[in-house]
């Protein structure tokens, strides 16, 4: 959420960006309610030290009527106040949990993911001596890949995953985990990307694959729910998105002490989306499940460091795609496409050789403190100051995208897979699938 202050500081930037973001919000009609609330604040405080005062004068002896008539007519006028605080408070926070967040001055103005900027391609398209397949027809052939029967189990979009394709899964993680828990390979990032920050490692969490609907929203990630998949149930749970809904609201409502930040964690979940909306494409493979894995990197740090962070992160990104050899490209997301909570977002696209296209396998996102404020994530600063804490997030791999890159830059003329030589020694030795 953002900042009413920097609103009322800057009304016409605010309606600017928001536009930008394909935001329509009234931010003149959100000041008048911001106005409003705040001179029932006053009005109703006021009236209540008065019936505080009243009940000083009556204390220790009968009240007069004149007294009692006060006293009746003070509460009454305070609780009709508060019946009218209670409305405006409700418009108020609902649209401005409707302002997006500020884009970054480097973000370019776009109106659709169309005009997202190409920052910088690494390799050359894969070629072959052979019509490259889509990394579904070698999957099914190999009898690694079986949506038909998870069909008549649960519906479209869902897949049995098997044998070798499933030993690759668990290479890639292994192969993530190894790198981002060593201090070393982080401090590599950092000097290859000349940045400003800490070589402290990540922390690997199995987080819970539900969240209360109060963490959800709170986290900015629960729209649109036609995309997500809520559990019918007194509790009020859903099933997370992706593992930084569930890891970036690990620390709400608490201070944390700046010695301890950046706080870094690798999540890995089962994750579910409806994908609403999206019937109709990439239906072929495993590109577009409801149901796929991924490995999540989430950071928490101060202000002045939340934008290295983000670097750090894409860093990473590249650097564990330069390991696996993959061709890909690297997308600077115009303001329309970054999402609501978002001031800056980059994706990293794969190329895949049974499409002929470059498709997107990863994305790091920087929110800066639009997440804390209403997580009420804090830091405590050495001289006792306590601030909103920045939060970043970017995949480190997607388990469905990262395995259909590797199959298709991968394959060989007879429809097998050579397996990328750092993840050799993840799959027992085993250099081809």
């Amino acid at each position: 959420m953002l900042d009413i202050r920097f609103i009322r500081d800057n009304p016409e930037l605010v309606q600017e960006k928001a536009k930008q973001k394909n935001y329509d919000i009234d931010i003149s009609y959100l000041l008048e309610l911001d106005t409003r609330r705040r001179q029932l604040v006053t009005q109703v405080e006021e009236l209540r030290q008065k019936r505080n005062a009243l009940a000083g004068e009556m204390k220790g002896q009968k009240p007069t009527e004149q007294q009692l008539n006060t006293g009746r007519q003070l509460k009454e006028e305070v609780a009709r106040l508060e019946g009218e605080l209670d409305v405006v408070d409700a418009d108020y926070l609902a649209l401005l949990k409707k302002v997006p967040n500020m884009p970054l001055d480097d973000v370019p103005v776009g109106a659709s993911e169309d005009e997202n900027q190409v920052a910088k391609t690494v390799g050359d398209p894969t070629q072959f001596s052979f019509q490259p397949k889509n990394h579904a027809e070698i999957a099914e052939s190999r009898g690694w890949l079986d949506k038909e029967r998870a069909a008549k189990v649960t519906g479209a979009r869902f897949a049995y995953i098997k044998g070798d394709l499933v030993r690759l899964q668990f290479a890639i993680i292994q192969f993530a985990i190894m790198k981002l828990t060593d201090q070393n390979f982080v401090q590599e990032i950092i000097d290859e990307n000349s940045l400003r920050t800490t070589n402290k490692p990540f922390v690997p969490v199995l987080p819970p694959l539900m969240l209360r609907e109060s963490m959800y929203d709170a986290m900015d990630r629960l729209e649109p729910r036609d995309d997500r998949y809520k559990v019918e149930t007194e509790d009020n749970l859903w099933l997370q998105g992706s593992a930084e809904h569930v890891l970036g609201s690990m620390h709400a409502d608490e201070i944390i002490a700046v010695e301890d930040l950046p706080l870094r964690y690798l999540g890995y979940a089962t994750s579910f989306r409806r994908e609403a909306g999206s019937y109709g494409k990439d239906m072929e493979g495993m590109f577009r499940m409801h149901q796929f894995d991924k490995l999540e990197m989430e950071s928490l740090t101060t202000a002045e460091n939340g934008l290295q962070e983000h670097l750090l992160l894409v860093g990473i990104q590249e650097k564990l795609m330069q390991l696996l050899g993959i061709p890909y490209h690297v997308l600077l997301k115009c303001t329309a496409d970054i999402g609501k909570p978002n001031a800056r977002g980059v994706d990293i696209e794969a190329w895949l050789p049974g499409q002929g296209k470059y498709r997107e396998t990863h994305t790091a996102d920087y929110m800066t403190d639009y997440q804390a404020r209403r997580l009420k994530t804090r830091v405590k600063r050495a001289d006792g100051r306590v601030e909103l804490i920045h939060t970043n997030d970017a995949t480190a791999f997607a388990l469905s995208r990262t395995p259909i890159a590797i199959i298709e830059n991968y394959q060989t003329s007879d429809g097998r897979v050579r397996v990328p030589e750092v993840l050799i020694p993840f799959i027992g030795g085993q250099s081809e699938l």
